[in-house]
């Protein structure tokens, strides 16, 4: 009993220091240099505390299988936790089959999107090339919207990290 014990502490602490360690990568990436560091203290916490467990009984296989599957497990929750919280700005290019975009525009700007609207020439003439400020629990509903005017339009993603000006600008007090 001590043993099925033992394995489901390391296989839950696997699952947790590997989940804070994806939500600490994604904030150093978004230089969010309290939330990451103070996430790292509490998830190297839990890994020595699994990883010591695991070399105190290394004769048992079991241990070494309960570290492993748990460190699969936490890859898988940790995106999932990742998605969900969705934190962070993306910058989406959208190229527009349509030449008749106006009522899109005025949608995506209705909706708080940041919209800047530029010609661009490619292999089938000339296109609207859409340069789109968005955040990331926003993509859904970028994705319906231009659905419904152009669902042939080309999109493309891109995490951003905002330094001056433009739609995302924060006001100091």
């Amino acid at each position: 009993m001590d043993c099925i014990i033992g394995y489901i502490l390391i296989f839950c602490a696997r699952i947790c220091d590997v989940s804070l360690s994806t939500v600490r990568t994604l904030m150093v990436v978004q230089g969010r240099k309290i939330h990451a560091a103070a996430i790292g203290f509490f998830e190297v916490t839990i890994y020595i505390t699994a990883l010591g467990k695991v070399v105190s009984g290394l004769s048992d296989p079991g241990n070494l299988f309960a570290y492993a599957l748990g460190f699969a497990s936490g890859n898988y929750i940790g995106i999932c936790i990742e998605e969900k919280i969705a934190l962070g700005n993306f910058t989406a290019q959208v190229v527009l089959n349509s030449n008749k975009n106006g009522k899109l525009l005025h949608s995506l700007r209705d909706n708080g999107f940041g919209v800047t609207s530029v010609k661009g020439s490619g292999k089938e003439g000339t296109r609207e090339i859409l340069n789109i400020a968005l955040k990331r629990k926003d993509l859904d509903r970028l994705k319906q919207i231009l659905d419904e005017y152009d669902e042939r339009a080309f999109i493309t993603v891109n995490n951003t990290k905002p330094i001056s000006g433009g739609y995302f600008a924060i006001k100091k007090k």
